[in-house]
């Protein structure tokens, strides 16, 4: 009786400690999840106007926005975002949030933000799991390789170059790693030909109201 009473003593105590910490966690999430919201708002609008300068438009990103799905162009069977810019109520870019998925490691995030004309601003990788000191060269905290997308559009280079050089195309490798800088192209180029197909439809659709907004 002695050791059936001490094992129902221990297992109530494990049970009011795992309460009381599932209930610390909850109060701990509750009280920071909007600080941690802004602080993601504030980190993609940082992305976000490294490609767009806030000088170029005078609309506000975060409301100027839309859902799209296109497994085949934009890399997720999900919806992706695309963010408006506009002056003075015309359209002057979109940035979508492309996936390369077929990283070396995993899906590629990215930022492609394409000018009204279809001429690309830039690009950026967001999230990646790309190997360290190899695929990671994709990141410009590591190169300068992304940049070499500025400018750039479906004509410049023609369909053919847009692939790596040990592809046939103009765009660098990085030495040892192939993969990693082959999706990025690869999706970049898949992003810019969804933009061509939709553009109209992409500054035209009505944004997202907020409770639609599901990533905020």
């Amino acid at each position: 009786m002695k050791l059936l009473r001490n094992m129902f003593i221990s297992s109530l105590v494990l049970a009011l400690f795992a309460i009381i910490g599932t209930g610390m966690v909850a109060l701990t999430y509750d009280q920071t999840k909007d600080r941690i919201k802004a602080n993601h708002r504030a980190l993609l609008l940082k992305s976000l106007h490294l490609l767009i300068k806030p000088a170029e438009h005078d609309n506000d990103l975060f409301n100027d926005v839309i859902e799209v799905t296109d497994k085949n162009l934009l890399g997720s069977a999900k919806p992706v975002r695309i963010y408006r810019a506009r002056r003075d109520g015309k359209p002057v870019a979109a940035i979508i949030n492309a996936i390369a998925p077929d990283g070396y490691s995993g899906k590629i995030d990215m930022l492609v933000a394409i000018r009204y004309d279809g001429t690309l601003a830039g690009v950026r990788v967001i999230r990646h799991k790309e190997t360290p000191g190899l695929g990671d060269a994709i990141d410009t905290s590591h190169s300068d390789w992304i940049y070499s997308f500025n400018g750039r559009s479906l004509g410049n280079p023609d369909k053919k170059g847009w692939a790596v050089k040990r592809d046939g195309g103009i765009f660098d490798q990085f030495t040892g790693a192939t993969i990693s800088p082959r999706a990025v192209v690869k999706a970049v180029y898949k992003a810019l030909l969804y933009y061509e197909k939709h553009r109209d439809e992409i500054y035209d659709t009505a944004s997202l109201k907020p409770e639609e907004d599901s990533n905020e």
